[in-house]
């Protein structure tokens, strides 16, 4: 994927739905670690559309099991206001992230898009978690362990109906990878609303190639590929930088292999990076990893084959 491909770059600077501070400053560490000038060394005819202006984060306990869901209502429908003028632009608008509570808007977009183009969506969702609380289990409060059940239509009416249908999505058309860390209650949901979960233990028994392949089938020619990459995806001691670490996770070569299978697929249409903390981070490692990962998403590849 190089060459005609025209991206917009989003910088979404806000932690609102995050349990830790710094996710913010996450769209400055991106550019700063070259991910403008790694698209358009491939070809890519990169925008860098700035950043997003919402509210501040405030800080506050949760009310009625959601911390700050003004604030996080309003980033995301600038986000899904700010996506959907990008597609229809007929650019491939990739989200800098900012914690993923912002998922909601990216893929709401993308979701309303696809439905008035006629394309079948399929969503990736590359994450140590499943991101499927709910305001009546979750033990935080924190939104931005609620995007995917917000999309599947369990959440507050202010997220579940940012867009012009609800559900956003239905749960065969996720694909969640790397999943490791999900809490009692919510796995319970998981399993009742049956979301198609590749977790490092199906990844360790499989191994990547496998489970990719499993991901990815079954798409028609048209469909559009939304890939949702939560840097805590990737094993902390790649990468440190990121709020939620969860021990066991992906490695540098599998993590490059997924990049590389969603790029063979020729089928990505939007991405979102999220959750990268620079304050959490070593000399911007992480940042500089998930440049390395996004740009393999766009082409790059060390196969030797034609």
């Amino acid at each position: 994927m190089t060459g005609n491909v025209a991206v917009s770059l989003i910088g979404v600077p806000t932690d609102v739905g995050a349990g830790h501070r710094g996710a913010r400053l996450g769209p400055e560490a991106l550019r700063i670690a070259g991910l403008p000038e790694a698209l358009a060394a491939r070809g890519v005819d990169v925008r860098d559309c700035g950043n997003l202006d919402g509210p501040i984060n405030p800080w506050q306990a949760p009310v009625d099991g959601y911390r700050h869901l003004t604030e996080v209502q309003a980033w995301n429908r600038l986000l899904m206001q700010a996506t959907r003028r990008e597609l229809e632009a007929g650019r491939l608008p990739v989200m800098l992230g900012g914690d993923h509570c912002l998922g909601v808007g990216s893929v709401t977009a993308v979701a309303d898009w696809c439905r008035q183009q006629g394309k079948p969506l399929r969503v990736i969702w590359l994450d140590a978690h499943s991101d499927f609380n709910t305001s009546a289990v979750t033990p935080s409060g924190n939104v931005h362990g609620m995007p995917v059940a917000c999309l599947c239509g369990l959440g507050p009416p202010g997220l579940t109906h940012l867009g012009e249908h609800t559900p956003v999505l239905r749960p065969e058309q996720i694909r969640q990878i790397g999943i490791r860390s999900v809490d009692q209650e919510e796995k319970r949901l998981i399993k009742q609303h049956r979301v198609d979960v590749y977790d490092m233990r199906y990844i360790d028994e499989n191994g990547m190639k496998r489970t990719m392949q499993a991901a990815l089938a079954g798409m028609e020619a048209n469909t559009h590929l939304h890939v949702s990459f939560d840097v805590d995806f990737l094993d902390p001691q790649i990468a440190p930088g990121v709020g939620t670490t969860v021990p066991g996770g992906v490695n540098y070569r599998e993590a490059q292999l997924v990049m590389e299978m969603i790029a063979d697929s020729g089928r990505m249409g939007s991405l979102d990076i999220v959750e990268l903390n620079p304050l959490l981070d070593h000399h911007n490692r992480t940042a500089e990893l998930a440049v390395d990962l996004v740009e393999s998403l766009f082409g790059k590849s060390t196969l030797m084959r034609d």
